[in-house]
């Protein structure tokens, strides 16, 4: 547990001391709701949809998760690189504790993000249905987060490079964001919404919508049972592809 917890506090301590990547962290989601927030928001109030502001924000919370997240494997090939990676590895506890220590590490910053931009949202003119729902809201966020972290675990144990990293994370990362309604409704979207149903963060957005916005598409439970599901299938992953890491 040591382990862990050491791991787990070395990826807050380089977080907090980077004032820079928080705040730079935030522009894309910023622009996302300010350009889309107020420029949809009017079509989508006259097309009887309700407030745009409302269905976007969990949508663009769920971005900000899944690029912190999935990113976070970087430091995997950074740490490879340097030779941090190496001196880690050689210390006498199991490498699936120090998997474990980096992915909830990674997974504690990405749902600080979410936090940040459900904060920044508030300014805008979001408002949850219940700030009773945001601490639930908030679990959500890093079981979400903790799903990605363990998949950006599992690519970059397999890659030793950061442009060949930052190329398969984009090609990943974009259809992700995309084919998962954060920015549009699934309903009566035809073949899409289908294909959505096979996004894991299609799930995230939606457990978000029903506890900040009281938008349903799949189900809670459904939510909370696919993302459960695919977080354990890719912390196994991570932890073999982590456990055949060679220095």
């Amino acid at each position: 547990m040591k382990t862990i917890y050491i791991l787990w506090l070395r990826q807050l301590k380089r977080y907090f001391r980077s004032k820079s990547r928080i705040f730079g962290s935030l522009a894309q989601p910023l622009l996302f709701l300010l350009a889309l927030g107020f420029g949809f928001g009017p079509v989508f109030q006259k097309a009887g949809e309700g407030n745009y502001l409302q269905f976007l924000v969990p949508g663009i919370i769920g971005m900000s998760i899944i690029f912190t997240s999935i990113f976070s494997g970087m430091e995997i090939i950074w740490d490879r690189q340097f030779g941090f990676l190496k001196e880690t590895l050689v210390a006498p506890v199991p490498r699936f504790n120090i998997m474990i220590g980096r992915t909830f590490g990674g997974a504690t910053v990405a749902t600080m993000q979410g936090i940040l931009v459900l904060i920044l949202s508030l300014f805008l003119g979001f408002r949850p249905v219940s700030f009773m729902l945001i601490l639930p809201a908030i679990l959500m966020m890093f079981l979400s987060a903790l799903l990605f972290t363990a998949l950006g675990t599992a690519i970059a144990s397999k890659l030793e490079d950061m442009q060949g990293f930052q190329m398969i994370i984009n090609f990943l990362v974009m259809p992700l964001f995309f084919l998962s309604g954060a920015i549009f409704p699934l309903s009566g979207s035809g073949a899409l919404a289908i294909v959505a149903r096979f996004d894991p963060l299609s799930y995230s957005i939606d457990s978000l919508r029903v506890l900040l916005s009281n938008i349903n598409n799949f189900g809670f439970g459904i939510d909370i049972l696919v993302l459960s599901a695919v977080t354990l299938i890719f912390l196994g992953l991570g932890s073999y592809f982590f456990s055949k890491v060679q220095i």
